[in-house]
C-alpha cells in the first residue's frame, strides 16, 4: 500500500468516528478525531483506562495548537522554539476539543508533531488527533509496532501500514506543564 494510499484509508476512518493504531514522532499510538467524545471513549475503553486519566492530542502546526488553545503563553512558543526533541506542553483552557478528553484540572497535553505520518493525519483530518500509547493501561508499552499486542491490533478500526518495519522505537516526549501567567513545571 502507499502512502498516500494509508493516509487517505486513515483519515477517512478518523472521519467515519473510527480509532486507528498509528506511527508518531515517539511511539506507536492509538488516535481518533480529539473533536469526536464518542470515538474518545472507544479509546478509553480499548485501553480500560479510566477517563480521569487523560490523553494528549497533536496537531500540525501553530496555527492548528491557536485554535484549540484559549491563549498560548509566549514561555510556551520559547519551549516549542528551543525544543530539540519532541515535547508535549500541557495547557490551561483547551477549547474545541471533546470534553472527556480535557483533564479534571481542566488541561490538556498537546504536541506539534514534525513526523511525516502524523503530521499528514493531522493536516488532512483538520481536527487535533488523540495520540495515546499502543497499550493497555498498566501494561509495558512499546514503541514498535511488532511489540503492540494482538488486543490492541484487533480492537482498532484501522491499523497504519507505514513504518511497521522499524525495529527501534523513538522516547516518549518531554512533558512540561505551561500554567496560566507563564508558570512552568517539567512532568518528564
Amino acid at each position: 500500500m502507499t502512502f498516500e494510499e494509508d493516509i487517505r484509508k486513515a483519515v477517512e476512518c478518523l472521519r467515519n468516528g473510527g480509532i486507528i493504531l498509528y506511527p508518531t514522532d515517539t511511539v506507536w499510538g492509538i488516535g481518533c478525531d480529539a473533536t469526536n467524545p464518542d470515538a474518545v471513549k472507544k479509546i478509553y475503553d480499548l485501553k480500560r483506562r479510566t477517563e480521569s486519566k487523560s490523553m494528549l492530542v497533536l496537531v500540525e502546526s501553530d496555527g492548528a495548537l491557536q485554535r484549540i488553545v484559549e491563549d498560548v503563553p509566549d514561555v510556551a512558543w520559547d519551549l516549542i522554539d528551543a525544543a530539540v526533541c519532541p515535547l508535549t506542553i500541557i495547557y490551561d483552557h483547551p477549547k474545541n476539543v471533546a470534553s472527556n478528553l480535557i483533564a479534571s484540572d481542566g488541561s490538556l497535553g498537546i504536541r506539534i508533531t514534525k513526523e511525516k505520518y502524523s503530521k499528514e493525519l493531522c493536516a488532512r483530518l483538520r481536527h487535533p488527533l488523540v495520540s495515546t500509547s499502543a497499550n493497555i493501561s498498566g501494561e509495558k508499552c512499546s514503541g514498535v509496532y511488532g511489540d503492540i499486542s494482538e488486543e490492541i491490533k484487533s480492537g482498532v478500526d484501522y491499523v497504519a501500514t507505514y513504518r511497521r518495519e522499524e525495529k527501534s522505537a523513538p522516547a516518549p516526549s518531554n512533558i512540561i506543564k505551561v500554567s496560566d501567567g507563564g508558570v512552568i513545571k517539567v512532568i518528564r
